[in-house]
């Protein structure tokens, strides 16, 4: 079960990597447009987007992805919780 425990926990950070990229690349003018900022956009996008629904940007300023990337964090905190008391 600690493997699967890892695997999952492992793949929960590389997604928190890509959204802080995807962030990252909203500052850059022309790097989403770039192959990697597509791919980033196709896989962060689906993941964001309910955020973005619920919170309205504040001026020029979104802070839904940093909701976004503190539920993957309690999303993470939940499956220690589940593996280390229920498994």
């Amino acid at each position: 079960m600690s493997l699967l425990l890892s695997l999952l926990l492992t793949a929960v950070k590389i997604y928190s990597f890509m959204l802080i990229g995807y962030i990252l690349m909203s500052w850059f003018p022309g790097a989403r447009e770039s192959a990697i900022g597509q791919i980033l956009e196709k896989a962060c996008e689906p993941y964001l987007e309910p955020f973005r629904k619920i919170i309205p940007p504040l001026g020029m300023i979104d802070i839904s992805p940093i909701v976004a990337i503190i539920a993957l964090n309690l999303a993470s905190n939940g499956l220690i919780f589940i593996f280390s008391n229920f498994l």
